[in-house]
């Protein structure tokens, strides 16, 4: 059973989109591998497995773009910052009947083979890659330095997209993700580990479990027992560690809307906050001089509670592969103007996971939209969501979670 303690988290820092020209996305790929320190061999490598895929985008793809950013995984134990290059090639069609037999050596529709989906499938230490005739492909590929260190072993348990408005380089969206130990040398401490991040101070004081003094076990809601949205007052952290995940949209788009969006990031980060509530206390008052966001936070936990506070235009849903369950946000901005905040709890399904997005992707999709996409990593999911549902007449991200359970 995987435990919050125990999920791989990266932090990916969005560096370009690449539509037309893969001697642009080359040229960036070789910057990015000697940026950080991946070795002329692996950059190398890098480089060519971009070339193929930006290569493929231009032969075969139906408007298809290729996204390359550094992953930073920040180990819990060690606390060593490993930095790597993942990227992403997303395309409207036509997908691909048969993708093991794409994967074999030699296998081409075209008269120039290059060097083959293959040869990538092997040069990077990740390579996933889902294709839907009609629909399109989507493939994520990742390179770490060598040799891989353990810690990377397995597969992020959060993972996001973003892309700005058409004509500009940045965007006002963002997504992160850190977990709480609660462990009693202070949250930001536990988080320090995990984040990277310095300790911010003393955590915030938790709301009281009223069930302790009246001599009661806490109970559940009725409501969140049987899987529906119920308010909590006064809500505290489940024992173990928890998964907080935030989806943020600053208001408008362009630097504002990007500087707003940052500052939320690292406030999440580097806050105290165990709950939803409580995070986004410390959210709001980091965006005070700020044009101010929309803004969601959730809390996952090992048993399958999910707490979750959300201000403002930010769609977020507990899904599976039949079912969509809304969770609700209430009017409002951050850094500006909030009402009362309200921390609703819900039960997130066996096999289920947690999908937020920002107003840049229509609400309009249905789980039979990402058919055959849900045991994918989640990154592979976010960006086929975004395909789905995205507009380029604002910033769009959107962010999946898979139970850490």
């Amino acid at each position: 059973m995987m435990t919050a303690r125990s999920a791989l988290l990266v932090d990916c820092e969005d560096v370009a989109w690449f539509r037309d020209g893969p001697d642009g996305a080359r040229g960036t790929a070789a910057k990015l591998g000697r940026r950080i320190g991946l070795g002329e061999q692996r950059t190398a490598e890098l480089v060519l497995a971009v070339a193929e895929l930006a290569a493929n985008l231009t032969k075969h793809a139906t408007d298809g773009s290729l996204l390359l950013r550094i992953l930073r995984n920040h180990a819990a134990l060690a606390g060593d910052v490993v930095a790597g290059v993942e990227v992403i090639t997303v395309d409207s069609g036509p997908g691909m009947a048969d993708v093991p037999a794409a994967l074999r050596d030699g296998m081409s529709t075209t008269s120039t083979l290059g060097i083959g989906l293959g040869a990538v499938e092997r040069l990077a230490d990740t390579f996933t890659i889902h294709s839907r005739p009609g629909t399109g492909t989507v493939q994520l590929a990742r390179f770490w330095p060598h040799p891989v260190p353990p810690a990377l072993s397995g597969e992020a348990a959060v993972g996001g997209i973003t892309r700005p408005i058409s004509g500009e380089q940045v965007c006002g969206d963002a997504w992160a993700a850190r977990i709480d130990t609660g462990t009693s040398t202070g949250v930001g401490t536990a988080v320090a580990r995990v984040e990277g991040t310095a300790d911010a101070g003393p955590p915030l004081a938790a709301a009281p479990d009223w069930s302790m003094m009246t001599g009661g076990p806490r109970q559940q809601p009725a409501a969140a027992r049987s899987g529906a949205s119920a308010p909590v007052h006064a809500a505290v952290p489940g024992p173990g560690d928890g998964l907080l995940v935030m989806s943020c949209d600053g208001l408008g788009h362009g630097p504002l809307a990007s500087l707003a969006a940052q500052a939320a990031v690292n406030a999440f980060r580097t806050g105290n906050g165990r709950t939803p509530e409580q995070a986004m206390e410390e959210v709001h008052r980091a965006l005070r001089g700020t044009r101010g966001a929309a803004v969601a936070i959730a809390r996952l936990e090992s048993d399958g509670r999910v707490l979750f506070c959300g201000v403002g235009n930010i769609t977020a849903a507990l899904l599976t592969a039949t079912s969509r369950a809304n969770l609700l946000s209430h009017p409002g901005i951050a850094g500006h103007q909030m009402h009362r905040l309200r921390t609703h709890e819900y039960r997130l399904p066996a096999q289920g996971m947690l999908v937020m997005h920002s107003d840049g992707l229509s609400d309009r999709w249905s789980p039979a939209d990402l058919t055959g996409l849900l045991h994918h990593p989640p990154a592979v999911i976010a960006t086929a969501l975004l395909r789905q549902a995205g507009t380029r007449r604002d910033d769009a991200s959107a962010v999946i979670a898979k139970a850490a359970r």
